[in-house]
């Protein structure tokens, strides 16, 4: 079997997930990777047979969306041609973990595709969203990447085609430990900013992952790191806490881990509000931004005792296998699927 998986790369939440992933799709199959995206500092560790800037959102340094730079960025016609080019027709099966492009390409050439990932259970009304809903932001996570299958990865199963986390074997084997320190991931900040009010909590130390250095620098209480995925396993795994946005991946392997969780939303990004919203539900402290009002937030939630844990039965292994049962036999009746007329001529 050939398999295309399209793989998005804002952010590092879904390379993480298809390193993990890949040799267990590659039980099935020949596996080409297609890699869309400009604003990821994890490398995939793998061939990649097709590599585009696709369409990316960049962050501001103050917690939020630069809508400059994404707007910039965004080049049309260079899709449009990449849309048309894309060979998705040579594969048996397509799998796509939240990319425009081939989910245009699928649609343009009349190609069944399963939307595969965290994402995709935003299909469900069951999933929990903010109490204001976003239009805009519901329009995206529903035709971002549209598909004719959809399985979905969430925190918890509130849906019969929603699965538990990926968890990384790496976070499975490991035993947590607690050194004292407290894990910092929070892209969508500058180093100054968050820097700023850390610094201001003495009796802690911080070890903050930045996108901004090479080498490791120790700062009284702070010590900043290169974003490295060994290293950040290390460091969660024996970590008192940790800080980070409301993305998918960290927030899912630090409850596995039993750690203390805070959570704090990248701004504009209404997936990551609903995210809040279902952390929030199972008792994680959620907030909405690096402030004023931080450090006292922060000492109660450093105060409280309570841990909230995710149980996660599935294996990688299982996920997959769910994922290509389901996805080859849906294709068998899938072919003569009608899609949304689309012109690229």
């Amino acid at each position: 079997m050939k398999i295309f998986y399209a793989v998005q790369a804002t952010g590092n939440g879904h390379i993480s997930r298809a390193m993990e992933i890949l040799p267990c799709l590659q039980q099935y199959g020949e596996v080409d990777i297609f890699l869309s995206g400009a604003n990821s500092t994890l490398q995939l560790n793998a061939p990649v047979k097709y590599r585009s800037k696709g369409v990316s959102f960049f962050y501001s340094n103050s917690g939020g969306l630069n809508y400059f730079d994404t707007i910039r960025k965004f080049t049309p016609l260079r899709v449009l041609q990449e849309v048309k080019d894309l060979p998705v027709e040579k594969y048996d099966l397509i799998i796509n973990d939240f990319d425009c492009i081939t989910s245009l390409a699928c649609a343009h050439k009349k190609i069944p595709s399963v939307n595969f990932g965290h994402q995709a259970s935003f299909q469900s009304n069951k999933v929990p969203r903010p109490l204001k809903k976003d239009f805009i932001g519901e329009w995206v996570l529903h035709n971002f990447a549209r598909a004719s299958q959809y399985i979905g990865l969430h925190f918890n199963c509130y849906d019969h085609f929603i699965l538990p986390p990926v968890i990384k074997k790496d976070i499975v084997r490991a035993e947590p430990t607690d050194k004292g320190h407290i894990s910092v991931y929070l892209p969508s900040y500058s180093d100054a900013v968050v820097c700023g009010y850390f610094s201001q909590l003495k009796d802690f130390r911080f070890e903050i992952f930045s996108k901004e250095i090479k080498q490791p620098v120790l700062q009284k209480n702070i010590l900043l790191t290169p974003v490295n995925k060994d290293d950040f396993n290390k460091s969660m795994i024996n970590c008192t806490g940790i800080i980070t946005s409301a993305g998918f991946e960290t927030p899912a392997e630090a409850l596995f881990l039993g750690k203390k969780l805070l959570a704090i939303p990248i701004k504009g990004q209404y997936e990551q509000l609903c995210n809040a919203a279902a952390l929030e539900k199972m008792g994680v402290t959620c907030i909405n931004a690096v402030d004023k009002n931080f450090i006292p937030v922060f000492n109660s939630w450093i105060n409280d005792k309570k841990i909230i844990s995710l149980s996660a039965s599935h294996s990688t292994e299982s996920i997959i296998s769910f994922l290509m049962n389901n996805a080859t036999k849906r294709k068998k009746y899938e072919e003569d699927l009608v899609y949304p007329e689309l012109s690229f001529n």
